[in-house]
């Protein structure tokens, strides 16, 4: 059987997977990334790892993987193949590509960022299917972005594109580890607002979810905390949908698990900010944590076809 790998590489863990033709998972597995060994040890288990994948779809499947695709944080060289930098893993500029084509045998392989590998997953087969334009927003430690366009992610002339996190919606806010002043990922990330409900509450224990429940049971603290975040979100989604004219806007992530105590008060947040611009659809990802690793699949894939193209045409 015809099949992929797919691996979603992760600050503390992996999620992999090999995937056949029609996007059905094969096979699953998981395991620690190691990043406290360093980031020789990290490289070292993604490539162990990728090789245990392969050598399952031999002997399940009775054939090697066709590809491999593989999403990473951090700063991702998608067009050179190459993890240019990842703060929480500890590596730069490390050619993962090629050192993945060659222990797999030589199969092409995909590089991804992890959140534009996730969003393509939410955009093709998730929250977004059907939306020629979608903004994907994931809301976790910090806050991200994939801008979906036809089918695809765009990453930007350096790999940079869909940093709404870093968008300044409270000029002269706190300072954010980017160098800025009042960014976004600063008031409205699911850490964001773990802090500030741990100081408000006095518990220092206390995360979003947390905050979330203390909303809903009415504790006039924490809905002041959660206006907050909400405000700086919708400003900040309705910078981006001013510049970008998304069909779809997909709310994931950490904070997104609170529902619609999260998406009743921002939908009504931002349809007051908006003016001349159209609103889009505001829905919540359905993927979950499978997004990445499901994206890695659909890298991997596309690069099949190219592959399968170039060969007909030739």
């Amino acid at each position: 059987m015809r099949h992929v790998i797919a691996l979603d590489v992760g600050g503390t863990g992996m999620k992999a997977a090999l995937v056949g033709a029609d996007g059905e998972l094969l096979h699953q597995a998981r395991r620690p990334t190691g990043r406290e060994r360093g980031p020789d040890a990290v490289v070292e288990n993604i490539l162990d790892f990728a090789a245990e994948l392969r050598a399952h779809g031999v002997r399940a499947h009775g054939e090697a993987a066709s590809a491999a695709g593989v999403a990473v944080p951090g700063i991702v060289d998608e067009a050179e193949g190459v993890a240019a930098y990842a703060a929480n893993l500890g590596w730069r500029d490390v050619p993962l590509r090629a050192l993945l084509a060659e222990r797999l045998g030589g199969v092409p392989v995909a590089l991804g960022h992890d959140v534009r590998t996730g969003g393509l997953a939410e955009g093709r087969v998730g929250a977004g299917r059907g939306a020629d334009r979608f903004l994907f927003v994931p809301l976790g430690t910090g806050i991200a972005g994939a801008i979906g366009i036809a089918g695809r992610v765009e990453s930007g002339a350096h790999g940079f594109a869909g940093e709404i996190g870093h968008v300044v919606v409270r000029p002269g806010g706190t300072e954010c580890p980017c160098g800025q002043r009042g960014c976004l990922e600063r008031y409205a990330s699911a850490s964001a607002v773990s802090r500030a409900w741990a100081e408000v509450s006095g518990d220092p224990d206390a995360d979003a979810a947390d905050c979330a429940a203390a909303v809903v049971s009415g504790d006039e603290r924490a809905v002041r905390v959660w206006r907050d975040a909400v405000d700086a979100l919708a400003d900040g989604l309705v910078t981006a949908l001013t510049l970008l004219d998304p069909r779809t806007l997909i709310i994931g992530g950490g904070l997104a698990e609170a529902g619609e105590t999260l998406f009743t008060p921002l939908r009504e947040a931002v349809r007051r900010r908006v003016t001349f611009q159209k609103l889009p659809s505001l829905v919540p990802a359905a993927l979950g944590d499978t997004a990445g690793c499901l994206g890695a699949g659909l890298l991997a894939w596309d690069l099949i076809e190219t592959t399968d193209l170039a060969e007909v045409t030739t």
